[in-house]
C-alpha cells in the first residue's frame, strides 16, 4: 500500500516529498509578490494622506504663527500616518480608503472620526484645531496656583539662614558654658 498513489483534490498524486530547495525557492517568490503588494499599498496610503495634507493647507495657514501646538507632517513608516500635533493623527482604515482621525490619550486610542470622504476629516481636523487652540487661551490666561519663582521675594531665604546661624551658635556657646562649668 506504500506505493500507492495519494488522491487529493481529484488529481492523483505520487507520496515523494519536494526537495527543500525548491519549496524555498517558491516561499521566496511568494514573498516576494506579498512584499510587492504590500509597498503598493503602503505608497497608496501614503498618496491618500498627502492629498489630505493638501486639503488641510487652507486651515493651517489661518493658525498664528505664534501658537506652536501643531506640527503636521507624514510619517511613512510601517503604517503611514498624517500627523496634526503630538497627539492626534490620521491614519488610513484597513481597506485603505477610509481615513481614521485618532487621538492618544491616557486611557489609549480614540477615534474622532471615520470618513471616506476627505472634506469630512478636513471638517473635523478643523473642529479639533479649534478646541485645542481655545485650550490653550484658557491655559494662558488661569491665575497659577503658586506664585512664580521671579515674583518671590529672595530676602525670606536670607532671613531663615540667619535665623538658623544665630541659633546654632547659641546651641554651640551654651553647650560650651556647660563644659566650662562642669570642669573643676
Amino acid at each position: 500500500m506504500s506505493d500507492s498513489p495519494i488522491i487529493g483534490r481529484g488529481v492523483a498524486e505520487t507520496a515523494k516529498p519536494r526537495r527543500l530547495r525548491d519549496a524555498l525557492w517558491q516561499a521566496r517568490i511568494e514573498a516576494a509578490d506579498r512584499t510587492g503588494v504590500v509597498v503598493d499599498l503602503r505608497d497608496a496610503e501614503a498618496a491618500r494622506l498627502e492629498i489630505l495634507n493638501e486639503a488641510l493647507d487652507p486651515l493651517f495657514a489661518q493658525v498664528p504663527d505664534q501658537i506652536d501646538l501643531f506640527d503636521r507632517g507624514i510619517s511613512k513608516g510601517d503604517t503611514p500616518r498624517l500627523w496634526i500635533d503630538i497627539v492626534a493623527h490620521v491614519v488610513m482604515g484597513r481597506d485603505k480608503r477610509l481615513y481614521r482621525f485618532v487621538q492618544d490619550t491616557r486611557y489609549g486610542r480614540i477615534v474622532l472620526t471615520e470618513s471616506h470622504d476627505a472634506a469630512a476629516i478636513v471638517k473635523a481636523v478643523t473642529d479639533y484645531v479649534a478646541r485645542r487652540m481655545i485650550e490653550r487661551e484658557r491655559a494662558l490666561s488661569a491665575t497659577p496656583l503658586w506664585e512664580p519663582a521671579e515674583t518671590r521675594k529672595p530676602r525670606r531665604g536670607y532671613l531663615t539662614f540667619a535665623f538658623g546661624f544665630i541659633a546654632g551658635v547659641a546651641v554651640l556657646f551654651g553647650f560650651a558654658l556647660l563644659a566650662a562649668l562642669r570642669t573643676p
